[in-house]
């Protein structure tokens, strides 16, 4: 299952052999825009009254037959075929062994999503995007963070908010809450450079499965083979090849076999 979005429109494309009486499409995907903030034009989108549009059919039968038609059939075959990447690193976060710029600013994100939904700050709105670069030292061929270099956050904001106040906020609520204190050594802010973004979301920009690909995985530390995580169930080996690379990667690294790994 594939998702595009623009203005007040999300589209839904794919095949699947699960049937509109299994699963109510549309509804999933209302309910994931509103989930996500999406609950107005205004917001980018109007998950409860856009238009949804549905192109899903059976999946191709002899795709089927490669993915079921094992000797054994507990087994399940691929349905395609491509390079996926696995990636670990002991450079900061023992615990999930991740590369930690790539880490932060999934936290930053997180952060303004957690002070979205609960109101403390009401003016931050659904799309955003951040990016955290930091300076390393080796030491015996192990990377170590000495400090963050700079943080830029672009955050979708109502109107009415001025830029002196997202910039405050963002700074001290967020960025100071997830950055640790020691590696905020002389850092650069860049907060919502363009100056403006009261439009944002498929109103301003469209949206579409896998155009984000290296933000899901590991911010540009690992190579990546071009296919989406999303939309795919466990037959598809862009997301179950790339998960048990990932899985590899991390236990060799965690055994102390070596301080990075590209698998």
């Amino acid at each position: 299952m594939e998702t595009a979005c623009k203005s007040n429109v999300i589209a839904l494309m794919g095949e699947t052999n699960i049937t509109a009486k299994q699963v109510d499409f549309e509804k999933c995907a209302r309910n994931t825009a509103k989930q996500v903030g999406f609950t107005s034009v205004k917001n980018g989108l109007d998950g409860g009254k856009c238009k949804v549009i549905q192109v899903i059919e059976a999946q191709d039968a002899n795709i089927a037959a490669a993915v079921h038609g094992m000797a054994n059939e507990d087994d399940l075959g691929a349905g395609d075929q491509g390079i996926m990447f696995g990636y670990a690193t002991d450079e900061w976060d023992q615990e999930t062994l991740h590369p930690y710029s790539h880490q932060l600013s999934c936290e930053i994100n997180e952060e303004m999503a957690r002070l979205r939904h609960s109101g403390e700050v009401p003016w931050l709105r659904p799309d955003c995007k951040s990016q955290v670069v930091l300076e390393y030292k080796v030491n015996n061929g192990r990377l170590k963070p000495i400090r963050v270099f700079n943080v830029l956050i672009s955050t979708q904001h109502s109107p009415e908010v001025d830029n002196k106040t997202i910039r405050s906020t963002l700074i001290n609520k967020v960025i100071k809450k997830v950055c640790p204190k020691e590696l905020l050594i002389d850092t650069e802010y860049v907060i919502n450079p363009s100056g403006c973004f009261d439009v944002g979301g498929p109103a301003a920009d469209a949206g579409l499965t896998g155009r984000k690909i290296i933000v899901d995985s590991y911010g540009g530390w690992a190579p990546h083979g071009g296919g989406a995580y999303s939309g795919k169930d466990p037959t598809k080996v862009d997301r179950s090849a790339a998960y048990y690379a990932r899985y590899v990667a991390k236990s060799l690294v965690a055994a102390k076999l070596a301080h990075r790994v590209l698998v």
